[in-house]
């Protein structure tokens, strides 16, 4: 029994061991070292691009006038505005026109002395603007002068300005006229109160045919009329409704 124990022992201490093998580390692959191309030059141009973008903008405002033409062309208007400025207006496939009397209307149709309201682009560097859109507009005018001639019969009176031009005045139902003085102040007054040859005021609309569609008419009874009026073309129409009276 000892002799079999002794041989186990013996048996047990010549055994190999062996180690368990290492685990292999893995090197991960070196990265790409390919050069990517660079993007400056594309950065560069569109940080410019943008700069004179901005720069452009701020030279570039939205503003809008009133004023009468003076010269048109196919891509450009001249008008003088209010103020008396020469204002330049190029217009272009954008632009948009409108009339009050016309539903087909472009710049081939509108003519000197015509009044329109202009809304667009405005170039502070240039001083030009860009027509977004262009309204024919029929403003009222005001007129001061002397009463020349009255026909009652067609509700019609002419004066003589103070720049001595002869306009023909319309009276209509709507018409509101007055008069003025120191002792009664604004009165009411009817189209047969009006006097030849005193000072009146008439604000009223622009017709197609040159007269005046009067809105209000003021007649003041105590005031002269301006000297600069020309005393012969208030003496011609008088002789000429004299004449004309006597032929009815």
């Amino acid at each position: 029994m000892i002799q079999i124990i002794t041989t186990l022992l013996a048996l047990f201490m010549h055994t190999t061991v062996y180690a368990a093998a290492p685990t292999p580390t893995i090197t991960p692959a070196a990265a790409s070292t390919s050069a990517t191309p660079t993007l400056n030059p594309e950065i560069d141009a569109l940080k410019s691009r943008i700069a004179s973008k901005v720069a452009e903008l701020k030279l570039v405002e939205k503003r809008g006038f009133i004023g009468t033409v003076t010269d048109t062309s196919d891509t450009q208007l001249t008008l003088t505005d209010l103020a008396g400025n020469t204002r330049y207006v190029d217009v272009d496939e954008l632009t948009k026109f409108s009339s009050p009397k016309s539903n087909n209307f472009g710049i081939s149709d509108i003519q000197k002395g015509a009044t329109l309201g202009i809304l667009g682009l405005y170039n502070k560097d240039s001083q030009r603007m860009l027509g977004r859109f262009v309204d024919v507009m029929n403003l009222p005018q005001f007129l001061t002068g002397a009463i020349g001639s009255i026909d009652k019969k067609n509700y019609q009176m002419v004066i003589v300005t103070n720049a001595n031009k002869k306009v023909t005045v319309d009276i209509q139902n709507t018409t509101k006229t007055s008069t003025y003085s120191q002792s009664t102040n604004i009165a009411k007054a009817g189209f047969s109160k009006l006097v030849v040859g005193k000072r009146v005021s008439v604000i009223g609309m622009p017709e197609s045919n040159g007269n005046i569609n009067a809105l209000r008419v003021i007649e003041f009874t105590d005031l002269p009329i301006n000297p600069v009026i020309n005393q012969g073309i208030l003496q011609e129409l008088g002789a000429t409704q004299a004449a004309s009276s006597a032929a009815k």
